[in-house]
């Protein structure tokens, strides 16, 4: 608010409504452009506003006028089924009586037929009065005289009835006709009746077989007669003693029903029509005209033909009487008239727009060269031509601490180059100022000083004159702090380079110049590059050819970004000339010009190599040592496998030596025996030359091997061991196994151990018969680690395992056993593992109780076309397998 608006005492604020407090309010605090924009747009708001409260009223006056010819027809159309359901009620009830009669026989066909004319001639809607026996023939039948004239008889009275509350009484005697002709015209051939007939399934039928079913009146649907009139009938039954003897049936004109019953009033208000259960009309108070169907009005109500409820229904239809809204003068007239305030508003408002544009346009450009002059580092200043200062911009007044009020006379000239200054300011005032600008010092307000490079330009006027200078001014302190810093870390850097032991050089790869070398590159190789060449082992200068030609740096003619990304791994390099072994490492790198170079740096490495040389020959001598060790380990080994074949060996000889004594032994016999026996001898040489090359740090001899077989083999040498301790042993192989690449000798001998070690964990246990069994199996597994294997498991009901004793089972010299050397699971390990297996061992349980042990191996069968880099057996780890199994325990495995 401005200061001079007239101020409000408390007691008219209070008068004032808080809604006009507060809407003043809102109005005050925008802006004067919003302010003008809503001076717009109130009246344009307004104006459409006043346009649809004249059409909603419109709208209203066109719905309220609908609802009421609505009403109105609804009324009507109530009023005719009111008058039509009394028609057809009042018959119904005398048929009823004449049914009554002729059950009784209180009438004969000749009294039946002067009732019948009598009815008839009452009334006019009834067409044909018939009486039909049970089997549907026609005992007696009355037509109405029909005329093309006017009737002679009198109109019939209709009996009064109450009309609806809130209604007006309705008419109760039946309407004169419309327009009455007084010439009569001769009388038209009445058609005849429609009967019903056996197995039809028209709808006289349909109604008489109603009738007769349900001892009830019936009416049919609508059809038309003979003549092709809209006609209903009516069936009354005729139950004589319990049984149906026939029907009354009487024929009614739709038209007649519709001339005789609609009232009169009603007819001339509104169109009344009668349609049948399709929708179709039969009869209307108002006649199309020939070949026009007759248009549907947009009000109509709808009521069904009472009592029959045969599909017939009265049809209310009404026109409104006033003009559309569409078509209303007035309201074009308001709509044009808003129309045109809203064009001239909408104009108004547009170039109030264009002006808040320009205006916004240049407040903005206005603000931005504000802002980027405040915002720029850079001081700027003007000067007239008589060198005082007209402007400055705010890094100016941060430059110096000087405000623009202060600046003039030059305040930020330091007093002891005030004299040089001043002729610099006198040289720009004549226009001979450098184009590289004039490098100068000044000082701050706080006397401190720095250092700024002023680049000096003529300011001309939009007529051409110059009227004065601009100086921009660039405050260069810290870059040439920045400067003399790279200086001396320059210096330094060429210092450490010259200082290494190492030699550093750096040769362009295309014109193969020498750009740097250091102190030892030049005490080796002096100044020329042909060392840098020798160390590099490559022909540098030859662009690949085959590099493409978007690849290909246009300033030296070969790839630089794939040669500055790829980096080169170190190599050892021999100088035939210095007799020295050099470590050299290359990369490239883009030089100070763009150019592509290679930097190598070589270390002199004859001392180390030297020294890796008498390494080595010390390690031959420590490899002699763990020879001798690992004979030691031999001796052990093959004392214990060799105890199992030699045991066979020995059991085949005393069988054959008791047998040659007793004189029960045949030839063929000992011949089997015999190589039995070669057979066990062979394999525990095979098993020697096995151990020895496996501890000689090579692969077992692998070659394609079956699982049944093998299986067979170690059963059969295990069989004798088995026996003798009452254990039986139960085998089962899976059908179609893949073929192993395994050492056979080996696996039987790894399946052997499993075998015996779970024999005697059940003797030794002293189980009884029902536990003292071994189940061996063979079955193919998938395991996420290794694919596709075959395990080998041995289960025994023995003891079990303690878990103090799981964890040490692989341990070389580890036993349960009193005499046993504690080397057979290590080394069982040893061979599943140079196998590329894995050998595992758990306690079985029944709940807490221990029940059994199972061992269980597995083997690969895709092991030669596969790489496991994670398991693989290193060759001290072969050399020594016991120390091996040692060393890389896995889960708990048991020495039964």
């Amino acid at each position: 608010m401005s200061s001079d608006a007239p101020m409000t005492t408390p007691a008219e604020l209070a008068s004032v409504p808080v809604a006009k407090r507060i809407i003043g309010r809102w109005w005050r605090s925008q802006s004067p452009s919003r302010q003008d924009r809503f001076a717009t747009l109130g009246p344009l708001l307004s104006v459409l506003l006043f346009l649809a409260a004249i059409t909603s009223a419109f709208w209203y006056l066109r719905n309220e006028e609908l609802e009421r010819e609505t009403e109105s027809i609804k009324r009507d159309i109530e009023i005719t089924q009111q008058q039509m359901g009394l028609r057809l009620i009042q018959n119904q009830e005398a048929l009823i009586r004449m049914a009554r009669e002729l059950v009784a026989r209180d009438i004969d066909i000749d009294e039946f037929a002067g009732q019948a004319s009598a009815f008839l001639r009452e009334r006019p809607e009834v067409m044909h009065v018939s009486w039909l026996d049970a089997a549907r023939h026609l005992r007696a039948s009355e037509t109405a005289a029909l005329y093309t004239g006017l009737a002679s008889s009198p109109p019939l009275p209709r009996p009064q009835q109450e009309s609806p509350p809130g209604r007006q009484p309705t008419l109760t005697t039946a309407p004169q006709p419309a327009t009455p002709v007084t010439t009569p015209t001769p009388k038209r051939r009445p058609s005849p009746a429609s009967l019903p007939s056996a197995n039809s399934t028209a709808q006289p039928e349909l109604a008489f077989l109603a009738a007769r079913n349900s001892r009830n009146t019936a009416y049919s649907r609508a059809f038309s007669d003979p003549a092709g009139a809209p006609v209903f009938q009516l069936y009354v039954p005729l139950i004589e003693r319990g049984s149906f003897s026939g029907v009354l049936m009487v024929e009614y004109s739709i038209d007649a029903l519709v001339r005789h019953f609609v009232p009169a009033d009603v007819s001339q208000r509104h169109m009344v029509s009668v349609l049948d259960d399709k929708g179709r009309e039969l009869s209307a108070t108002i006649t199309a005209l020939p070949g026009q169907a007759t248009r549907r009005a947009p009000i109509h109500s709808d009521a069904p033909l009472t009592p029959a409820l045969n599909g017939l229904l009265l049809r209310g239809q009404g026109w409104r009487t006033s003009i559309g809204l569409i078509s209303n003068t007035l309201f074009w007239m308001v709509v044009a008239l808003s129309v045109l305030t809203v064009w001239m508003l909408l104009g108004t408002w547009r170039h109030m727009r264009r002006r808040a544009q320009i205006q916004g346009a240049l407040v903005q450009e206005t603000n931005f060269r504000r802002a980027m002059e405040n915002s720029m580092p850079t001081g700027m200043r003007a000067m007239d031509m008589d060198g005082r200062i007209t402007y400055v911009n705010a890094a100016f007044c941060k430059m110096t601490g000087f405000t623009a009020k202060e600046l003039p006379p030059y305040p930020y000239w330091p007093a002891e180059r005030a004299q040089e200054n001043n002729r610099l300011l006198q040289q720009e005032l004549q226009g001979r100022s450098p184009s590289a600008g004039i490098e100068v010092r000044l000082k701050r307000k706080d006397q401190t000083q720095f250092d700024a490079r002023l680049y000096v330009s003529p300011l001309i006027d939009p007529k051409g004159q110059q009227t004065g200078w601009m100086t921009s001014m660039t405050n260069i302190t810290e870059a040439k702090r920045i400067r003399d810093q790279l200086s001396a870390s320059h210096e330094r850097f060429t210092t450490v380079l010259e200082g290494l032991d190492a030699s550093v050089s750096v040769l362009t790869v295309q014109q193969g110049e020498l750009l740097f070398a250091n102190r030892s590159y030049r005490l080796w190789f002096g100044g020329d590059a042909l060392g840098h060449q020798q160390m590099a082992g490559i022909s540098l200068g030859e662009p690949a050819s085959d590099m493409r030609e978007d690849d290909v740096d246009g300033y030296s003619g070969i790839p630089t970004q794939e040669f500055i990304d790829a980096g080169t791994s170190p190599r050892e390099v021999y100088i035939e000339s210095l007799q020295k072994w050099f470590d050299v490492r290359a990369r490239y790198l883009q030089w100070t010009d763009g150019r592509l170079a290679q930097m190598l740096i070589a270390t002199d490495i004859t001392a180390r190599l030297r020294a890796e040389e008498q390494a080595a020959a010390q390690a031959d001598k420590a490899q002699v040592t763990s020879r001798l060790v690992t004979m030691g380990e031999m001796a052990s080994s093959v004392a214990h496998e060799l105890n199992q074949p030699l045991t066979a060996i020995t059991n085949y000889c005393s069988g054959m030596v008791s047998r040659v004594k007793a004189g029960t032994i045949k030839q063929d016999d000992l011949i089997s025996a015999l190589e039995k026996t070669a057979h066990q001898a062979e394999r525990a040489g095979l098993i020697i030359r096995r151990i020895r090359a496996f501890v000689k740090r090579s692969e077992p001899q692998r070659q394609p091997a079956q699982a049944q077989q093998i299986v067979e083999e170690a059963v059969e040498l295990a069989g004798i061991e088995l026996r003798r301790r009452n254990v039986a042993i139960h085998i089962y192989v899976a059908q179609r196994l893949p073929t192993l690449m395994v050492d056979p000798i080996l696996i039987e001998q790894v399946v052997l151990n499993l075998v015996k070690n779970a024999a005697e964990a059940i003797d030794m246990a002293q189980m009884p018969p029902q536990r003292r069994h071994i189940e061996l199996r063979v079955v193919p597994r998938h395991t996420p680690e290794d694919r596709g294997v075959i395990e080998f498991s041995v289960t025994d009901m023995g003891p079990g395992l303690r878990d103090d004793i799981i964890g040490r089972l692989f341990e070389a010299f580890f036993s349960t056993k009193a005499e046993g050397l504690g080397i057979g699971l290590s080394l069982c390990r040893t061979i599943i593992e140079s196998h590329r297996g894995r050998l595992q061992a758990q306690n079985l349980y029944n709940g807490d109780q221990v029940v059994g042990c199972r061992f269980a191996f597995t083997l690969p069968v895709d092991l030669p076309g596969r790489n496991h880099p994670g398991i693989a057996v290193s060759n001290d780890e072969a050399m020594s397998p016991l120390n091996s199994a040692a060393r890389r325990a896995l889960e708990p495995q048991s020495p039964e």
